[in-house]
């Protein structure tokens, strides 16, 4: 009986040591983070294409947190600036992403911000970077003899349009483009009054 009850608090202070550590502490060290200065909250359309990035599994495959210079060479990648709490104030969930299959995302709205550019490489990713892996969606995208009075319509390098057809873009599509073009983290991580102290 002594063997189990040793066991037991052992386990016990173990699991109350791993939970202070890992969920206590941190929540306390973050608790009172604000949002970055140059961070603006999500508009209506943005948080519908925020919802179509997770439907639509693009988090499998990219990121949104570049690392210090120290850690990879994501700076020199073009990503940007290492990401700090406060460029996470709005996002829940957070996206953070654990795959790299795809390059980072934290600042492609610097980037790219071009939005034909974006909605183009969504229908047919490879007719913008050829050898892309990145699957397409055409299910985001209508096939119409001739566009309607605002159809967002797709203008395809030649080749990948289908012949005597238009492609327009579904409201689906433009969300997820507008919430890819907000992702755009160009601003000091740290406020010039934190630096004066």
């Amino acid at each position: 009986m002594e063997n189990e009850l040793k066991l037991l608090t052992g386990s016990m202070v173990t699991l109350a040591l791993a939970t202070a550590s890992l969920v206590v502490m941190p929540y306390m060290q973050l608790s009172g983070v604000k949002p970055a200065a140059g961070l603006k909250p999500y508009t209506s359309a943005q948080l519908r294409g925020r919802d179509q990035y997770i439907r639509n599994g693009c988090i499998y495959c990219h990121s949104q947190q570049p690392r210090d210079k120290v850690q990879a060479p994501d700076f020199q990648r073009g990503w940007g600036r290492a990401s700090v709490a406060a460029d996470y104030y709005y996002d829940n969930p957070h996206l953070l992403g654990t795959m790299r299959t795809g390059p980072d995302l934290f600042n492609i709205g610097a980037r790219q911000p071009s939005v034909d550019w974006h909605i183009g490489h969504l229908y047919q990713p490879r007719a913008y970077t050829p050898g892309s892996i990145m699957p397409s969606y055409p299910f985001l995208f209508e096939i119409k003899p001739e566009a309607e009075p605002g159809d967002k319509v797709i203008t395809l390098p030649p080749g990948y349009n289908p012949a005597g057809k238009v492609v327009v873009a579904k409201p689906e599509a433009l969300d997820l483009v507008q919430y890819l073009i907000s992702l755009d983290h160009t601003y000091p991580a740290i406020s010039a009054q934190v630096i004066k102290k």
